[in-house]
């Protein structure tokens, strides 16, 4: 769960956002390479690690990526994987290739970003499996998982649409929802079934209006949902407006910022557009939550001689998780 999506008005601010994919995907490749979280896909994505992250930087990518990966595992044994999962602004995610080697696979996976990122995803998925096909390489190519879940010879594979069985991979921009709506329709999706929705820094990006009818439509639409959502928070203090002003300084602008106060003005984006059960955790009680075995292994990786510093980082993150749940799933008793 890798990139932002684009949501400011000017060209040169949307150009700022998509940058940030780079951002987010430069520092997990170091993460995972330094040993925090095993991604065996990432590498064809990312070539190089990038400068050395700080420890505090590599810790908290390490709660984001847990803590996203823990609430999804759970939404998939809740329905025993008879569900659909949309990645909304995934980037250079690689979540669907996890899922196919743990055996946990949803009826289909869907990813959605601006069409400039999807291009490049899907260039990588095409270039690297020839790459590693003609050296004769044994880590797995990008495509081996869409052709070993896929039925039949129509596999879609084009400059800005790839579609599978199984994988999904959408052009779209999340302003825009009746093309957004189309588009998933086009690629089957099934609003019948439960449905996950997924986002990592893209919501902030776009106004509050324009978020609130995202989900909205959503809430709307499927009737069993569930949407993880994992951005700033507590962003009125010191600490959060540098975040805003550093930002400001690359012409990225935060124009949701305003629901990022605080854990409530999270949960009432959801609250007041139709979602039955919010919750909201910011990243420091989610990084106390996780299996502390495993923590205390990363922990070992690097020392970090000021944890005030990722104390403060963890409380300016969360992750937000909204429920509707018309089957009686139990989808309210996922959580931490």
């Amino acid at each position: 769960m890798a990139s932002k999506q684009p949501f400011a008005d000017s060209d040169t601010a949307d150009e700022a956002v998509r940058a940030t994919c780079d951002d987010a995907s430069i520092c997990k490749r170091f993460a995972s390479s330094k040993g925090y979280w095993t991604d065996l896909y990432l590498q064809y994505f990312v070539r190089q690690t990038g400068e050395r992250k700080a420890p505090e930087i590599n810790r908290g990518y390490y709660g984001r990526v847990k803590g996203v990966n823990h609430l999804l595992d759970a939404f998939l044994k809740k329905t025993q994987c008879d569900c659909q999962v949309v990645n909304l602004g995934a980037g250079l995610d690689t979540t669907f290739w996890r899922l196919k080697d743990e055996n946990i696979m949803p009826k289909k996976y869907f990813e959605v970003d601006f069409p400039m990122i999807v291009a490049r995803k899907i260039h990588h998925i095409k270039r690297k499996s020839y790459m590693v096909k003609m050296a004769r390489e044994a880590k797995p190519p990008l495509s081996k998982p869409l052709i070993e879940t896929h039925s039949n010879d129509s596999l879609l594979l084009e400059g800005h649409n790839l579609d599978s069985d199984k994988f999904c991979v959408i052009s779209a921009d999340l302003r825009d929802l009746s093309t957004l709506e189309d588009k998933l329709k086009k690629f089957h999706i099934n609003p019948v079934l439960p449905t996950l929705f997924m986002s990592e820094c893209v919501l902030v990006y776009m106004t509050a209006e324009q978020s609130s009818k995202l989900v909205r439509w959503i809430a709307d639409t499927f009737p069993t949902a569930m949407f993880i959502n994992y951005e700033q928070v507590n962003m009125d203090d010191r600490f959060g407006q540098i975040m805003i002003e550093n930002l400001q300084r690359r012409q990225c602008n935060l124009a949701g910022v305003d629901l990022c106060q605080s854990l409530d003005s999270q949960k009432e984006r959801f609250l007041s557009t139709g979602w039955e059960s919010v919750n909201a955790l910011d990243m420091m009680a989610v990084y106390s939550m996780l299996p502390q075995e495993d923590v205390a292994r990363i922990e070992r990786l690097e020392f970090l001689d000021e944890k005030e510093l990722l104390q403060q980082l963890l409380q300016h993150y969360c992750i937000c998780w909204a429920v509707k749940d018309k089957l009686n799933l139990g989808l309210t008793q996922i959580g931490f």
